[in-house]
């Protein structure tokens, strides 16, 4: 009883604490703060003023693509890890992934969105636009004038759901329930907005909207800001917090196939809103990064596919799974960078890495990263990354970020990009860890983990019907 209040305690005093500051920035600040120029381009429009005309197929297409995105973490993400776990903490996954649905949907709106694309500093955001001020209507911003921006924050808000929730398959099985919301408050503000604002503001230092970035990197849809960090956090998640008990002693399968392909599946039609939904309107770079995702996905099947029939003679479902994730990952920074023949390519590579990334590299180094979120979103994006500085095509980057050609100095901006993020992840998660081990405690325990996280965390059972 002890431990719960005092989980309650500091789960409290953490929401205080970001609403607190919060507050008092949202009294103090200007009536309306700036906006990406990318997206709005005026953000201070008198009530009275004349109407602003709004294109309703961009805004009907950012809309559908921001439900996709949603739709990756629930139910997406939520069966496709559900799946993999063993039945005993399938509830407990999906209880992550909707509590974080429903946590860092808030957490942006009140300073995530401001601290990621707030101010102009080419490293971190700032508090303008806490509880949204300049972003929703309100008597110096009209309601029409206010679309554009309350769409971007959206749309970017969904990208702030998932990152985290891919976090999860490093320490599924594991994990304080109340730890992990903790952590991902801090990850969230500390290490995602952080990446976000160097790569997706005009002002960042590893934008290439930025004319004064020494690295102007290509990032179309989140290969360093989501999946690099999230990859990365997972794997020092996974070594901090130690392996499962009984890992590599006695057999831990996936509970549930079915769960997995259907959450694969959705994944794959989820993916179209976050790559194509990425070029912020229903243009013909959404149409390029939509038919690239498409095909990187089926590549990846195929590659990841071919290399377990060859490594262990037979071709699986959850290998077929993991390669369509595997080729979207590796798609998502390169989506508004290549054409779609060249994402067939990817997809291929992302594959037959990933594959081998999650089976030998995995067993050789020993680490229990539970669901392959370091192998499939940490190295596929990395791949994607520096894949995308090989392959860029000024004929398409010219309509999202200047006229971009794949090229060796542009390989040196991306590996920057790269490493920048790895950096980032590792370093800000390890802190974060440690000092949530030293107040809160990071595992269950043993007893804990071996009745199963479904009981223990949440005082629930799963009843499975397919």
């Amino acid at each position: 009883m002890k431990k719960h209040i005092r989980c309650g305690i500091v789960l409290t005093a953490w929401f205080a604490l970001l609403l607190a500051p919060c507050l008092v920035f949202a009294q103090d600040a200007a009536p309306a703060g700036e906006a990406p120029a990318a997206v709005v381009e005026e953000t201070t429009v008198v009530a009275d003023a004349a109407p602003v005309e709004l294109d309703s197929g961009n805004i009907a297409w950012m809309l559908t693509s921001s439900a996709l995105v949603l739709m990756m973490t629930g139910p997406g993400l939520a069966l496709f890890y559900g799946g993999l776990v063993r039945k005993k903490n399938i509830l407990s996954v999906m209880m992550q992934c909707v509590f974080l649905m429903g946590l860092m949907s808030v957490l942006w709106a009140v300073v995530g969105y401001s601290w990621a694309f707030g101010g102009t500093s080419p490293y971190v955001g700032n508090f303008d636009h806490v509880l949204l001020n300049g972003i929703i209507p309100s008597s110096e911003l009209a309601m029409d004038a206010s679309v554009d921006g309350m769409i971007f924050c959206m749309f970017q808000g969904m990208f702030f759901i998932i990152t985290p929730a891919l976090i999860c398959g490093g320490f599924a099985e594991r994990m304080k329930f109340s730890t992990m919301c903790v952590f991902m408050i801090l990850w969230g503000l500390l290490v995602y907005c952080p990446i976000a604002h160097w790569v997706w503001t005009e002002t960042g230092w590893l934008s290439s909207a930025n004319p004064e970035s020494k690295f102007p990197g290509l990032d179309f849809a989140g290969g360093t800001v989501v999946h690099i960090s999230s990859g990365v956090s997972a794997l020092i998640c996974a070594l901090l917090l130690g392996k499962r008990h009984g890992y590599g002693s006695e057999p831990m399968p996936p509970h549930n196939m079915t769960y997995t392909c259907i959450g694969a599946c959705l994944l794959w039609v989820g993916w179209f809103g976050f790559n194509g939904g990425s070029a912020l309107a229903a243009n013909g770079s959404a149409v390029n990064a939509f038919f690239a995702t498409n095909l990187a996905a089926a590549a990846g099947v195929l590659g990841w596919v071919i290399a377990e029939w060859i490594g262990h003679g037979k071709p699986t479902l959850l290998g077929a799974c993991s390669g369509a994730v595997a080729g979207l990952v590796c798609i998502t920074p390169a989506a508004g960078a290549v054409d779609p023949i060249q994402g067939i390519i990817l997809g291929l590579a992302a594959g037959i890495v990933c594959y081998f990334a999650c089976t030998t590299i995995k067993k050789t180094f020993g680490y229990d990263d539970s669901l392959d979120a370091f192998g499939v979103h940490g190295i596929g994006g990395a791949l994607g990354a520096i894949l995308t500085g090989v392959f860029a095509k000024s004929v398409i980057t010219g309509g999202t970020s200047g006229l971009i050609e794949g090229n060796p100095s542009q390989v040196l901006y991306q590996a920057v990009g790269v490493l920048a993020s790895v950096v980032m992840a590792t370093v800000g998660s390890f802190i974060i860890l440690k000092i949530l081990d030293a107040v809160m405690g990071l595992r269950v325990t043993q007893d804990e983990e071996q009745q199963g996280l479904d009981v223990t965390q949440h005082g629930e059972e799963g009843y499975i019907f397919l």
